[in-house]
């Protein structure tokens, strides 16, 4: 499977994480509204029209909201060790 691909499913699986443990509280405080800004940030550059995105910009959103949630660095270090074999 392309390095592309390996990194959009682990991209998907961080967002995946983060809407089921969002959906799970019932209070949402400001740490909240930072997850929810960078989730927007990179919703928004996969939907540029142009279909030009940039992959490290959206792992960086996503992983960023993934960390702020659930304080893990060890699922986040699979998106790393992609992006480094990429280069």
């Amino acid at each position: 499977m392309p390095a592309k691909q390996i990194r959009l499913r682990r991209i998907q699986s961080l967002a995946h994480d983060i809407m089921v443990e969002m959906n799970s509280k019932e209070d949402q405080d400001d740490s909240y509204r930072t997850v929810i800004d960078h989730l927007s940030r990179a919703i928004g550059e996969l939907s540029d029209p142009s279909g030009d995105f940039s992959l490290d910009y959206v792992e960086e959103k996503i992983g960023t909201a993934h960390y702020k949630i659930f304080k893990n660095m060890k699922k986040l270090t699979p998106l790393r060790k992609t992006k480094e074999s990429a280069r």
